[in-house]
């Protein structure tokens, strides 16, 4: 069979898997520039059983949120509607299971082993200062997407690709190129592309096996396919005959393909088995626990050191494996206390990050509750920030983030907290403020950002933000909570953009709105 065969006899067969209809809806309705987050909330909603899945992740360590997510709204609102996405997608590919045919292909290893590469590049972008983490679950998840479309509608001839790999230990995709003329990543690719697919899903299907062979200008794109190409290695570390070997190229080649220091290497090999056991228990996948990188190398060292030794031998070298092992303990211990004062930091921004601001968020209600004081939250969008990446490139809408950052925080009081939501959102904690004060105070930075010129070296950009604002007394309103207080700033923030941008709204529970 030539490609074109192949493609025609893959995209008709009544074995091609079909994804749920929630899934396919959502792909489309993502693509949408006016598409709300009630829009994505209310379609997830129509599916209880999804939904129910999503709400045990988000509150889950997973995304560590400290207060409770009560409904897919409140999910959508806190999560961004890309994490949701791909939340939904993972559960539909996780379902999928062996067709009708027989077959040599192990679905139950294959979905082990995705969902550790899963695990895998969400660990490895999220040491990527200012990376773009939102979508790289579902990319590692679905790296492999080909095999699985493959095994269910052409298995008879991949059961030979299988025979070949397992008898010759010949590579996999060099078999698949001689038999069908393309690769699973090419199958995977044009298979999620007919579901509708956006570009920055597809791309690191086709590229990541060779994420060298990727020449497009998308920084977000870039590191997405680097980081699944390198979770491969960190999956076979955990389920390969050679870990030694793969241990080794991730080292390398994680310094070179995304410039990760030393200690953000050392902190994903010593995470990695914890989060793929917390993930199975997550999305309903049976994993049998998994050990650590160090107890894998350990095993594997000692195995080939005894092939040559006696009794007396053997046991010296297992001391002193044990002994390498708790001192290896004992240095990853101390590495990983001083990551911790890191992980509070925005990348890219240098304000504080998503996880500070939920903390934070928690101590000023609290605060607020005990003195009886007001408290008020401000979120904050840079309008039509979306095309403005597309004019002028990811490297120029980085620059205006630092600026936009740089600009809120000259404006604000330090005991106020400034912290990136998520892209291009900014949440202002201001605590002791009003309505009243707090609205002056949003329509002062929303002035300062449309007066400031951003300049890099290149020229000058004008920007303009919208601002949506909520404040309250938790001490004295009976029906106060958190999640309820970030979702009246955020639809405060919609009804700003809703009224043209570069906007203040203020949200009221007894008024509708209140504007300038």
């Amino acid at each position: 069979m030539n490609r074109e065969e192949i493609f025609q006899k893959v995209t008709t067969s009544e074995e091609l898997p079909t994804l749920p209809n929630v899934a396919t809806k959502l792909i489309s309705l993502t693509t949408k520039e006016d598409t709300t987050l009630a829009d994505i909330a209310a379609l997830v909603s129509q599916d209880i059983s999804l939904s129910a899945k999503i709400l045990k992740v988000s509150n889950s360590a997973f995304y560590s949120f400290p207060q409770q997510i009560g409904s897919i709204k409140q999910a959508v609102s806190i999560l961004g509607t890309n994490a949701v996405r791909s939340l939904v997608l993972s559960f539909s590919f996780l379902t999928i299971k062996a067709g009708k045919n027989e077959s040599r292909f192990n679905f139950q290893k294959f979905w082990e082993r995705s969902l550790a590469s899963a695990v895998a590049s969400k660990l490895i972008l999220e040491k990527v200062k200012g990376a773009d983490t939102e979508e790289i679950f579902i990319s590692g998840l679905l790296q492999n997407l080909g095999e699985l479309i493959l095994a269910r509608t052409l298995s008879s001839e991949y059961d030979q690709v299988l025979q070949r790999v397992e008898d010759d230990g010949e590579e996999a995709t060099a078999i698949e190129v001689e038999m069908f003329g393309v690769d699973h990543a090419t199958i995977g690719f044009e298979v999620a592309k007919a579901w509708g697919f956006p570009e920055a899903l597809l791309l690191p299907i086709v590229y990541h096996h060779a994420p060298e062979n990727y020449k497009g200008d998308s920084k977000k794109i870039d590191q997405t396919i680097k980081a699944v190409y390198l979770s491969n290695h960190l999956t076979n570390i955990l389920f390969s005959d050679k870990p030694q070997e793969h241990h080794k190229a991730f080292q390398r080649e994680a310094k070179k393909l995304l410039n990760l220091s030393h200690e953000a290497i050392e902190s994903v090999l010593t995470e990695i088995h914890f989060q793929v056991d917390q993930a199975g228990s997550y999305f309903n996948l049976k994993i049998k626990n998994t050990k650590s990188v160090q107890e894998i190398l350990q095993e594997a060292n000692i195995r080939l050191s005894l092939l040559n030794l006696d009794y007396d031998q053997m046991n010296k070298q297992l001391i002193q494996a044990k002994i390498s092992l708790e001192n290896l303990t004992s240095e990853l211990e101390e590495k990983n206390r001083i990551l911790d004062n890191l992980v509070n930091i925005d990348g890219l921004t240098g304000i504080f990050n998503h996880r500070y601001f939920q903390n934070t968020l928690d101590q000023e209600i609290s605060r607020a509750g005990r003195s009886e004081a007001s408290i008020s939250l401000l979120l904050a969008d840079i309008d039509h920030f979306k095309k403005f990446n597309d004019t002028y490139g990811h490297q120029t809408g980085d620059f205006i983030l630092v600026e936009f950052s740089k600009l809120l925080k000259e404006y604000l009081r330090k005991y106020d907290t400034l912290a990136r939501y998520g892209g291009e959102e900014f949440a202002i904690i201001l605590p002791d403020t009003t309505d009243g004060e707090a609205m002056i105070v949003a329509e002062k930075l929303r002035a300062a950002v449309e007066e400031h010129s951003f300049e890099d070296n290149l020229k000058s950009y004008n920007v303009t933000a919208s601002f949506g604002c909520a404040a309250s007394k938790p001490g004295i309103e009976d029906d106060f909570s958190k999640s309820n207080f970030i979702s009246q700033a955020d639809e405060a923030l919609y009804d700003a953009k809703n009224k043209g941008r570069n906007k203040v709204s203020l949200h009221q529970a007894k008024k509708k709105w209140f504007s300038f």
